[in-house]
């Protein structure tokens, strides 16, 4: 039995010559619930997992084909679930800890074939030379091609039976040497050892390693390598996580170094730190070596959904409510520049990505990041991306300034800044001040705070520019008096400006979050600065029909409603719904 893994519970022998040929003959097959069964029928692994369990003290672990969200509040979750047609994740709970166990359940778990993955990479090294392969998909295959190449898939074959293992010595001896006219050049396997075989070759060669079942998991969404020991999760549902995967030191650094190469940034001593976007669009932060982090190499990957959430995902967590969707829906299609800000983990780029479907549909969109997170689903967006200078080369290093500067050239309808940090915040508010609206998220727990870092070092901006900034999301993780922790808009603010007199900002706190009811409160409703003083008169509406401003944000309240009820929160298709309400012109105010 070859492990990657420390179980967490007292481990079933498993028979090697388990019979997977009839199923039925298995007291454990038939003990499983239908869906249960299903899932081993298509990989056999499974149910010698399930064998390994301890049911007896520990139960059969359920089976869910989808995470509902409530799953959550489970105190003791013994649950598996799919992330792929061949990685399961299992859930297990740990009495002693507030963090469960996060167990991948991979094909290899009990075909032991690490002895043979040397010899077969060896013969790899040299069926791979004459091809040119450019994308992860032609890799792939290719060692799919090779692998098929190399073995041969016999049902009969049991790798522990003696004579079979004679065979098997022969035919490793055979692989490598120059008599290859006929079968005995082959690698005999069992349908199992080959699907574990393929599976770590292709996991280790094109995926992630040992990461990879986190990888594809879309529930994870951070992933924390603090030094030696085991990895830590963070779980759309089952929130703090810990895996059973465990880095020795040597272990560690080497599984770091080729991290580092395989995104194309090589780490070193002399540079022991590094940013980057892994292939899925994830963000990823290495330290390397033990000079800079006493427990070793660590690294941290913030992973990011290929479909962002849409508004009404947002609304259903209870992030916002509707009331305050319809308000920025408002805001943003009348061109106010605003700021998600709040702590890290708060949500501000999933809330972002979210309220970007209310930009009008035709606008031209220029976004700016160091990282790719932003997801605009606008037909006309000009993406761009900062870039470090090259060691040895002529190329210079482009930054978020630069970047910045360039999109003022590009005539958009929208800049939207990945994340504020510096001296291009003070080139943002030159483009407000010329009329472009922006949007982005900066790192700040309040109003203040963020005023305080805009006027100071190293961003600078004169507090007499700050006005030209409109909104203000404030946003943070809290702890509800269950223990959850949830992300929650804690207020939306109108900024008025810069007081000369008192020398200090005023502004309108138009929603607030109450933690007593977990309700959201429309302050603003009768005194919003921005629909009265500045939208109402942009579009003409007299001083006394100002009311027909807050009319609108009912009315558009009960559209996301309504489309909210029809189960329609696909990100895409919510954008394309937008895009017909405003085309049919419902969106147009009476005045």
């Amino acid at each position: 039995m070859a492990l990657e893994v420390n179980l967490p519970f007292s481990v079933n022998t498993v028979k090697e010559d388990h019979d997977h040929s009839d199923l039925n003959q298995c007291g454990m097959y038939r003990i499983l619930p239908s869906d249960a069964k299903a899932e081993v029928e298509k990989n056999p692994f499974l149910l010698d997992y399930f064998h390994m369990i301890p049911i007896d003290t520990v139960g059969i672990p359920k089976l869910y084909n989808k995470l509902d969200r409530k799953l959550g509040d489970m105190k003791s979750p013994n649950i598996i679930y799919p992330v792929s047609d061949d990685i399961y994740i299992h859930i297990y709970p740990d009495v002693n800890d507030v963090r469960n166990f996060y167990i991948p359940v991979e094909p290899h778990f009990i075909n032991d074939i690490k002895n043979k993955i040397p010899m077969v990479e060896e013969k790899l090294i040299d069926m791979v030379a004459k091809y040119n392969p450019r994308t992860a998909e032609e890799r792939q295959a290719i060692l799919k091609e090779c692998l098929h190449k190399i073995c041969i898939i016999d049902k009969k074959y049991k790798s522990k039976d003696p004579v079979n293992s004679l065979k098997e010595k022969k035919s490793l001896f055979n692989l490598f040497s120059n008599n290859k006219s006929n079968d005995q050049s082959k690698l005999f396997l069992s349908p199992g050892e080959y699907q574990a075989l393929e599976y770590m070759v292709l996991r280790d060669k094109v995926g992630m390693g040992l990461l990879e079942p986190v990888i594809k998991d879309t529930n994870i969404e951070d992933i924390t390598c603090d030094g030696y020991g085991p990895i830590f999760l963070e779980h759309k549902v089952f929130k703090g996580l810990k895996t059973t995967i465990e880095f020795s030191k040597d272990d560690l650094n080497k599984f770091v170094l080729q991290l580092s190469e395989k995104i194309g940034k090589p780490i070193t001593y002399a540079n022991p730190i590094i940013d980057a976007t892994l292939p899925d669009g994830s963000r990823i932060n290495i330290v390397f070596g033990e000079d800079v982090s006493k427990r070793g190499s660590n690294f941290t990957i913030r992973k990011f959904a290929a479909k962002p959430l849409s508004i009404l995902d947002i609304i259903s967590s209870n992030t916002m409510d509707f009331t305050m969707a319809a308000y920025l829906w408002v805001m943003i299609q009348e061109g106010m520049s605003l700021f998600v800000s709040g702590e890290t983990a708060s949500g501000k780029t999933t809330t972002l990505n979210g309220i970007m479907a209310f930009i009008s549909p035709n606008s031209k969109i220029v976004s700016i990041e160091d990282t790719a997170e932003v997801q605009v689903p606008h037909k006309n967006w000009t993406r761009e991306i900062t870039r470090g200078a090259a060691k040895g080369e002529n190329a210079s290093e482009v930054g978020m300034f630069d970047l910045l500067k360039a999109a003022l050239r590009q005539r958009p309808n929208y800049i939207i800044v990945g994340e504020i940090r510096g001296v291009e915040g003070a080139i943002a508010f030159q483009a407000i001040q010329t009329g472009h609206p922006v949007m982005s998220t900066f790192h700040a727990a309040s109003v203040e705070k963020l005023i305080q870092r805009l006027t100071g070092d190293p961003i600078n901006v004169p507090k007499t520019y700050v006005d030209n900034l409109n909104l203000v999301v404030i946003q943070s993780a809290v702890r509800r008096p269950d223990g959850r922790i949830v992300r929650r808009v804690l207020s939306i603010n109108e900024i008025v400006g810069y007081n000369p007199q008192t020398k200090g900002f005023n502004f309108i706190e138009a929603f607030s979050w109450d933690p007593v009811t977990d309700t959201f409160v429309f302050r603003g409703y009768g005194s919003s600065y921005l629909l009265e003083q500045k939208i109402a008169r942009k579009l003409g509406v007299p001083q006394n029909k100002t009311k027909i401003m807050y009319d609108e944000i009912e009315k558009r309240a009960k559209i996301l409603k309504k489309i909210s009820d029809s189960n329609m929160k696909d990100y895409n298709e919510f954008f394309q719904m937008i895009t017909k309400i405003e085309k049919k012109g419902l969106t147009k105010m009476e005045i």
